[in-house]
């Protein structure tokens, strides 16, 4: 099984204070224990909800002969940081359970919170019976996990090596996240219409190199969080109450800039709303991703940035 698990924002990340050294090097063994066990597919820290927005879509009069689109984009800070994702890792384990049990050992983690989701696969969604015509969404997918090392392995198999697709010159990469609601809550899979448009807007970002990544994630209820408090960890099961700030799921994508990404965004929404069973609006977060390059030089003996470096390589199926 493969899980998204997030770390929720605080005080300090929200404001932009980098972590410590000492703290730097401690999670980069952590990471490195996990790529050792097999058990880490990847991870990112996202910058301050300032420099991201949300991007809204209301439809009045859905199904009623005449749909009204009503966008708006809010620029952030975001006021709620404890809901707020500050970065994620994705890993594959055996269970819920021993997912939570690497989300327990996260070091340097006095207070705070790191949510478990566990996410759709290729095989949740079998093609028709009787497909639609038109090209099938499927084969694009396919072949885009199976040349990039992402998606679920087969029985008894390893997952494919990682091979992300190139970084383009010039861009930046943001993080897009689909809000929860009640039509993703529900755990019902997606209308074939919806899967269809969805991924023909995949096809044409992969297309053109913008897209590095996206998964969809299963309802809170499938999901837990281990709450960290004064050295403490105790872990509560899904589902959640609190849908609006919950992720639903993400597209990882490469572009020219954060109005490029917002276009992406609105074409997500339009499709999620209007596919969407019994829901008028929704709602994305974009936020920008943190590069090697944004993280202060090593002053430590560890040697932890060179140490990271080595492991994004093999992660992301690059050169040593």
């Amino acid at each position: 099984m493969r899980f998204m698990m997030m770390i929720k924002s605080d005080a300090p990340s929200e404001a932009g204070v980098m972590p410590a050294q000492q703290m730097l090097e401690a999670m980069g063994k952590f990471n490195e224990e996990m790529a050792a066990a097999g058990v880490m597919l990847g991870g990112e820290g996202l910058q301050p909800s300032r420099k991201g927005v949300r991007v809204r879509l209301q439809i009045k009069g859905k199904g009623k002969g005449k749909d009204d689109k009503a966008f708006s984009v809010i620029d952030g800070p975001f006021a709620e940081a404890k809901e707020l994702v500050a970065g994620f890792w994705l890993i594959q384990a055996p269970s819920l359970l021993e997912a939570v049990d690497w989300a327990k050992r996260v070091p340097c983690v006095e207070d705070g919170e790191i949510e478990l989701r566990r996410l759709w696969e290729m095989s949740d969604f079998p093609a028709p019976e009787a497909p639609a015509p038109g090209k099938d969404w499927r084969a694009f997918e396919e072949k885009f996990r199976e040349e990039h090392g992402q998606g679920e392995a087969g029985a008894g198999a390893s997952p494919a090596a990682p091979s992300l697709p190139p970084r383009l010159p010039g861009t930046t990469r943001f993080m897009v996240m689909l809000k929860s609601d009640a039509a993703t809550e529900s755990g019902h899979v997606p209308s074939e219409d919806a899967l269809k448009q969805m991924g023909a807007l995949m096809e044409e970002l992969g297309s053109a190199g913008a897209l590095l990544s996206g998964e969809g994630l299963r309802p809170s209820r499938e999901g837990a969080r281990v709450r960290f408090s004064g050295g403490k960890r105790s872990v509560l099961d899904g589902p959640f109450s609190e849908t609006k700030e919950m992720i639903a799921g993400y597209t990882m994508v490469q572009m020219p800039s954060l109005a490029d990404a917002v276009a992406f965004a609105k074409r997500w929404l339009v499709i999620h709303v209007e596919t969407g069973r019994d829901i008028q609006a929704a709602e994305l977060e974009i936020r920008q991703v943190f590069e090697m390059d944004d993280l202060p030089a090593d002053t430590s003996d560890s040697g932890w940035r060179e140490r990271e470096e080595k492991l994004r390589r093999k992660l992301e199926g690059r050169p040593a």
